[in-house]
């Protein structure tokens, strides 16, 4: 199929390399439209795929368009659209905050639209994905959506009103975990390991906590329980974590993000 990219940001390359690795497009067929050139040139040599300044252009030769400009802009852009978005095309906005309804309000009656936010692990394929439908998508239009994301990770269907926890928990959630891998790593080269070794050893480790989460079906409880042995070590270890509030902090993370996310749909 035919996608189309406004905006060629991080997230933008990150889905379109998915898109692509997935098969379900080539670099030939994705084009992405962005005003500012290095963002151009960087999706350019990181997908193979052309690029152009021209949003019109990427509207009149994709099916599938994915709105990935920063939220304040997204009014702008399809209201200004000349000519309008038609009605053969199927909009996907990862824009943080900005809802469906004024997605619409700003497109011509009838027009389908989507609104989707993943996160940029879709580069490897595990993306974590929560989308709603407008109005006047169709059954088509959500099995699409399911499908591409599935592609490049997981997807979930969900209310509009639950888009901003996706946001502030999955959405912005890699941030979360780097800074768990980084501070892993850290306390293993003041152990003495090696930076590398450390790193890979800390990345490893969440990965193979988190596949036992999604492979086994068990409560994180049950796992975590399953490794402190009593009096043992980790233990000891889960203490520290409880007396430095991480849990908390973690929440705390996720609210704050969902509370930015529905701020900015509110500028």
């Amino acid at each position: 199929m035919r996608i189309g990219f406004w905006g060629a940001g991080k997230m933008a390359t990150a889905l379109a390399q998915g898109f692509i690795r997935a098969g379900l497009t080539r670099p030939e067929n994705v084009l992405a439209s962005d005003f500012l050139e290095p963002a151009r040139n960087s999706f350019r040599q990181q997908t193979g795929a052309p690029v152009t300044a021209s949003n019109a252009e990427v509207a009149a030769t994709s099916e599938v368009i994915v709105l990935a400009v920063k939220p304040h802009q997204v009014v702008a852009l399809l209201s200004g659209l000349n000519p309008p978005l038609g009605p053969d095309r199927l909009l996907i906005s990862i824009a943080a905050g900005v809802s469906l309804h004024e997605l619409e309000s700003a497109l011509p009656d009838g027009r389908r639209v989507l609104r989707v936010m993943p996160n940029t692990p879709a580069l490897v394929g595990s993306s974590a994905t929560g989308y709603a439908p407008g109005q006047s998508a169709t059954p088509d239009d959500i099995e699409l959506t399911q499908k591409l994301f599935s592609s490049v990770g997981i997807a979930f269907q969900v209310p509009e009103n639950l888009l901003d926890a996706v946001t502030g928990l999955s959405g912005s959630g890699p941030a979360y975990a780097y800074l768990i891998i980084e501070a892993l790593s850290d306390a293993g080269v003041a152990e003495g390991l090696p930076r590398d070794t450390a790193t890979r050893l800390a990345a490893q480790t969440l990965l193979g906590a988190s596949r036992m989460v999604l492979e086994t079906g068990l409560h994180p409880a049950e796992l975590k329980d399953m490794v402190t042995s009593p009096g043992g070590t980790t233990i000891e270890a889960v203490h520290q974590l409880e007396l430095g509030g991480v849990r908390g902090a973690l929440m705390n993370a996720v609210r704050a993000s969902a509370r930015r996310s529905r701020e900015l749909g509110n500028q």
